[in-house]
């Protein structure tokens, strides 16, 4: 046993040794960015930057300016800061930079999923056949049905429930949409109580995996907590299983079709469920939290606030709740309405800070816009964290921290969409979903779910915070890089019916 274990430790030297000594090995070559490997081997950077990954940004960019590689965690990351430069690396003509391969590796981390040949292109291909045009207005359709059935039960309201009722406007918003968009996805049973108390037991679950995850893509969770995301993996596996399915009705035919394609390539059904798991949590992992910015910056603004109701009174007329119904609302106003587009567009620039990366092939020559050339080197990470290079940039969006409702419109009402830096007009002023091959496939499908909501909201509701002087919290500064950003803190709001008479 003794020896065994001086055996071990000798190997754990040996191995800690040859990682410190290939970080201590790496010199920056001609023509490469600057390298910064921090003062940790192997590590680097790495704690500095998963806890608050935009202030380290913001330091790393003062110190070496807009191209810069940095090493974390034994890996090393080249970030780009200038967005008239990113069109070279969101296009790669010449495919030297991947996005799949770095997908895959964290979605069979996260998720357990093993991807298949070609399964990219088959959510994209689905994505587009279902989330776009009439399969988007089906969907949106079953979507404010199942609104209806969340916010105002299988029943529907009795006239005389037009109390008020107090919550956290986090929390309200984001187990409203996690239960409708579950239930319009993965379909429902004849028994709709029971299909509410299932969905509101799985968000549970989904707000403590939800709360790991940061930490567990970085692999910083303790004994316990690894253990924990075990068992949850199990659960949301079990609970949308395939054979989970065949006793439901009404499952989405995006869904359905992309079940099909793996059921036609011989994926297991274990391996589909794990496939339901990742694609609940990209369907739902964000709309929620982007709405919960919506609303509150929409209530912290009033003549904003006004502004979406009068247009959705034009779109929708004078609409109030019958006893005992259900929401009537007409699908297509959400082609109408150029002012809540604009307070969307707003949030997502203020609210998502998603990190977009791409794995170097083989050694690549990116020439920024001001024709410089740097060499990126292969087995390296390129990375763009467009919040700080293009949502907060002051020459692109002036006053770039205040919430602006009407931003993205030109004096007509129309949606702007000119936007410039150094004088020169900018093709990504916004990039809440990514671009370029790694683009979200869902995005339709995600505003979509949130304009519905936040319509509903605003034109049956009344809507008030509990403390009018409430600040807007910051962000969880742990939420940096993962797509919408979290508050720190809850914030309590109030709401009711709005009076049928």
């Amino acid at each position: 046993m003794v020896l065994w274990g001086l055996m071990l430790g000798a190997l754990l030297v040996v191995t800690v040794g040859c990682l410190c000594l290939l970080g201590l090995l790496r010199r920056r070559r001609p023509q490469e960015p600057p390298l910064d490997k921090g003062s940790i081997p192997w590590l680097g950077h790495a704690m500095a930057f998963r806890k608050n990954m935009l202030e380290f940004l913001k330091h790393m960019r003062a110190k070496h300016g807009d191209v810069f590689t940095v090493q974390l965690g034994g890996k090393y990351f080249t970030f780009v800061m200038d967005p008239l430069s990113f069109g070279p690396i969101l296009r790669d003509a010449q495919r030297k930079l991947d996005f799949v391969e770095y997908a895959e590796k964290l979605v069979l981390k996260v998720f357990g999923y093993q991807s298949v040949q070609g399964d990219y292109r088959m959510i994209h291909s689905a994505s587009t056949k279902y989330l776009m045009g009439d399969g988007l207005a089906d969907l949106n359709k079953t979507m404010l049905d199942n609104l209806a059935l969340v916010m105002l039960g299988p029943t529907g309201q009795s006239l005389g429930s037009s109390c008020w009722r107090e919550d956290g406007l986090f929390h309200f918003c984001y187990n409203v949409l996690f239960k409708a968009g579950y239930l319009s996805l993965f379909g429902h049973t004849k028994d709709q109580e029971q299909d509410l108390q299932q969905a509101e037991e799985l968000f549970v679950q989904f707000r403590k995996f939800d709360n790991l995850f940061p930490r567990f893509v970085y692999s910083l969770l303790g004994p316990r907590e690894w253990l924990e995301v075990g068992r949850l993996q199990s659960l949301f596996h079990k609970t949308l299983s395939v054979q989970h399915n065949l006793e439901k009705n009404g499952i989405s035919n995006w869904i359905s079709y992309m079940l099909q394609y793996l059921r036609e390539q011989g994926v297991a059904p274990a391996m589909q469920d794990k496939f339901n798991f990742m694609m609940l949590w990209a369907s739902q992992g964000n709309t929620g939290p982007t709405s919960f910015w919506a609303l509150l910056f929409l209530l912290k603004h009033p003549e904003a606030m006004r502004a979406v109701r009068e247009e959705a009174t034009q779109v929708l007329g004078e609409a109030r709740l019958k006893a005992r119904q259900s929401f009537d609302l007409d699908i297509s106003a959400l082609h109408r309405t150029p002012v809540l587009d604009s307070v969307m567009e707003e949030t997502l620039r203020l609210g998502t800070a998603p990190t977009l990366l791409r794995v170097v092939h083989s050694d690549h020559v990116l020439k920024m816009a001001n024709g410089q050339e740097y060499l990126l080197r292969s087995g390296d990470i390129v990375a763009l964290f467009p919040y700080l290079s293009v949502h907060m940039d002051p020459d692109i969006h002036p006053e770039p921290t205040a919430f602006k409702y009407d931003r993205f419109l030109n004096p007509n009402g129309s949606r702007k969409v000119h936007f410039c830096k150094a004088g020169q007009k900018i093709h990504h002023y916004t990039m809440p979903w990514g671009s370029g091959v790694s683009i979200c496939p869902g995005r339709f499908l995600a505003i979509s779910e949130m304009k519905l909501f936040v319509l509903l909201m605003v034109t049956y509701f009344d809507l008030e915070l509990v403390d009018p002087d409430t600040s807007v919290p910051p962000v969880d500064p742990h939420r940096w890089g993962f797509g919408t950003t979290q508050p720190s803190h809850e914030v309590r709001f109030r709401y009711r019916l709005r009076p049928t008479h």
